[in-house]
């Protein structure tokens, strides 16, 4: 049977969409144009077509995948609602709990960028845009009258940090902390950050992001609903302090 001819721009989706499932499994490290290829039943001289070389084309399935994530980020962030319910639905999607960023993908890719300058550029890149996203609407919330933020750039940059490393610890170790936990931790961070009354993170004035995310069909309606089923056999620590590093 004849294959498709594919259009430039289809073709090269079809390759980035293959290199990040490739990379999930194996690794930036291990990947290889040929394992690429083969994953699509084509020549390695066609991947290479595309992009001349190896690091061309991890940094941009890179840069594929969390262009996907920021483009669900956007429209989260761009809802009609108030600054504090848009926050708390983007920071319960973005946590490691949440269905934003193959956080294996960001993971390995952070790591084999201190050795690449083109995906460190890449990283780097995507890494301000997400910070700038929040920065914008911290910034329009604290205008508003929602809350107090006096500095939105640098509480951008703590809730990114603190909840990039959460992703690490729960992404290296496996059923370490129950969802439960994360997203109460994640609700803490973003309430410590806008100066609000832990209180709030129960009432449905605050927003849990549950209600509206289900109606933008972005998939977030169930994390409250599907804590329950992600706690560690044998109970995880649910809003202690968290488990010492192995």
């Amino acid at each position: 049977m004849a294959r498709v001819r594919l259009s430039v721009a289809e073709r090269r989706e079809e390759l980035l969409r293959a290199a990040v499932e490739q990379i999930e499994a194996r690794g930036v490290v291990a990947v290889r144009i040929s394992d690429v290829a083969s994953a699509l039943g084509v020549s390695n001289a066609l991947v290479l077509y595309h992009f001349s070389s190896k690091e061309q084309l991890v940094a941009a399935a890179f840069a594929h995948a969390a262009e996907a994530d920021l483009a669900q980020l956007r429209r989260i962030l761009g809802r009609r609602s108030t600054a504090v319910r848009r926050l708390r639905a983007a920071v319960r999607w973005y946590a490691p709990t949440g269905q934003a960023k193959g956080w294996r993908l960001w993971i390995e890719g952070w790591a084999a960028s201190l050795r690449d300058p083109e995906l460190r550029r890449v990283a780097a890149s995507l890494d301000q845009e997400w910070k700038a996203a929040l920065t914008r609407v911290i910034a329009e919330g604290a205008a508003a009258g929602e809350f107090r933020c006096a500095d939105p750039t640098a509480a951008a940059w703590r809730l990114t940090a603190f909840l990039d490393g959460l992703a690490v610890q729960t992404t290296a170790y496996a059923g370490s902390l129950s969802r439960t936990a994360m997203l109460r931790w994640a609700d803490a961070a973003l309430l410590r950050e806008l100066h609000l009354p832990d209180e709030i993170a129960d009432t449905d004035e605050a927003g849990d992001g549950v209600a509206d995310a289900d109606e933008a069909g972005d998939g977030i309606a169930d994390l409250d609903e599907a804590g329950a089923r992600d706690e560690v056999a044998g109970g995880a620590p649910g809003d202690g302090v968290p488990p010492g590093r192995a």
